[in-house]
């Protein structure tokens, strides 16, 4: 069942809050069948998932969730069934980590000009050997007190507009989509209805992908539950002859609405992106 299936998660690896390992484990024990590991520009933590996946007798699919840009807007893209061995592709990814380095000690030099030294730092030591995220920010502004939530943090003080917002040119979108497919993986919009856009833009950007070599968009998605965002996706999907993905986007077990494998159905009438060639033996 489609239920048992989630093809959008993270850990440790870039800003989730379970290993690899740990997050294979809850997925396990939520009944999810399927799970694709698509951590923030990398793709280490692969390996240990593929081994819990192994041991837990669950599919694990090897996947990326890409930054990237587009006429000066911000989308993620996620790269399911990608070899993760693929040098085009991690030469692209390391880029990308480079910026985000770049990013991190931008915000942590903004932070202390607003009385809040040691920033970076403590980000840091959060983010372990991942790189460092807004997330590890807003962790850090809670634990020392500055705001209540992480939430608050981003709103306050993380995002563009925002004391400590530092803008990013990331990888271009068609790009990441052609590292993707040379990497023999399925590229998908990731939770189109998170960028906010109008219909017009919305019709821009798929268009756009689907020129790129884009061949999947997220319908079911944890960030928008709702059935009537599954039905204004669905559409968008038929329109551009997309293929149909599904994922909780889970980062932490604290969220309840990002839990894995807690996913609305798709519609019966789209075609699943599982049912891709790509992903049918891209699996441990």
């Amino acid at each position: 069942m489609s239920a048992s299936i989630d093809l959008h998660s993270h850990s440790t690896a870039s800003d989730g809050r379970l290993s690899p390992a740990a997050l294979v484990a809850r997925a396990a024990a939520q009944g999810v069948t399927t799970l694709a590991l698509t951590d923030h520009d990398t793709t280490a933590g692969v390996p240990e998932a593929a081994a819990a996946a192994r041991e837990a007798g669950i599919r694990l699919v090897p996947g990326v969730e890409i930054s990237t840009t587009w006429a000066r807007r911000d989308f993620h893209i996620v790269g399911l069934g990608v070899d993760t061995d693929h040098s085009g592709l991690q030469a692209a990814l390391a880029e990308i980590r480079a910026l985000r380095d770049q990013r991190a000690r931008a915000i942590g030099d903004k932070l202390a000009r607003h009385g809040m030294p040691g920033a970076h730092a403590g980000a840091s030591a959060l983010a372990g050997d991942a790189a460092v995220t807004r997330a590890h920010y807003a962790s850090w502004l809670v634990a020392q007190g500055y705001v209540d939530t992480p939430n608050e943090a981003f709103h306050k003080w993380l995002r563009k507009s925002k004391p400590a917002g530092v803008s990013v040119r990331w990888l271009d979108m068609g790009e990441a989509v052609a590292r993707i497919r040379e990497a023999g993986g399925v590229a998908v919009l990731a939770h189109p209805l998170a960028y906010k856009l109008t219909g017009a833009w919305m019709r821009r950007v798929l268009g756009a992908f689907r020129e790129a070599g884009g061949e999947a968009m997220e319908v079911a998605c944890g960030t928008r539950p709702q059935s009537v965002d599954v039905a204004r996706l669905a559409e968008w999907a038929r329109r551009y002859q997309l293929l149909a993905s599904q994922g909780s986007d889970f980062h932490h077990p604290d969220n309840p609405w990002l839990e894995l494998g807690r996913l609305p159905p798709l519609p019966q009438d789209l075609t699943p992106v599982w049912n891709h060639p790509s992903l049918c033996n891209a699996a441990s």
